[in-house]
């Protein structure tokens, strides 16, 4: 498999699709942790559009498809 610094998650689709699709793919499908509102810790994670669930306490809540907001 190549290198996939500069493409990231987006280095499996190649130069297919267009930049503005694959740059969509990077900012969606980023693995970023957002802080849980109950134990105030780095852990709440996206378990599916819209549901979002924290790996310390466990709490699940709904929120936007990509943000906890």
């Amino acid at each position: 498999m190549g290198r996939t610094k500069k493409v990231g998650v987006t280095g499996k689709y190649g130069s297919r699709y267009g930049r503005r699709v694959r740059a969509r793919v990077i900012k969606a499908g980023s693995q970023k942790k957002f802080r849980c509102p109950s134990c105030m810790k780095l852990t709440l994670k996206r378990e599916s559009a819209g549901i979002w669930k924290c790996g310390k306490c466990g709490t699940k809540l709904a929120g936007k498809a990509y943000k906890p907001e």
